[in-house]
């Protein structure tokens, strides 16, 4: 069961509910107020990695062409300056 904040606009307590998903919210704080909201957050997602498998199987066929092209010239550009020493 999901667990449900509310902060009561009267006195500002804060309480939590475990509550069915159809079950009606809560009309009243543990103090006995009547005046009650319910609070929102966002939700706890983590992404790990560099993104989505669709971008990420994009990038890494253009990535791993480019890399290979920047190497190769960087290697020769390399060399022919440790040639020319």
């Amino acid at each position: 069961m999901p667990i449900y904040e509310y902060e009561c606009r009267v006195c500002g307590t804060r309480f939590e509910l475990h509550q069915r998903f159809d079950d009606p919210p809560a009309s009243e704080c543990p103090q006995g107020h009547q005046d009650v909201r319910r609070l929102f957050f966002p939700a706890g997602i983590v992404f790990k990695g560099s993104g989505w498998y669709i971008t990420d199987s994009r990038n890494s066929g253009k990535k791993g062409k480019e890399s290979s092209k920047s190497t190769s010239s960087d290697s020769d550009g390399a060399s022919g300056s440790e040639g020319e020493r």
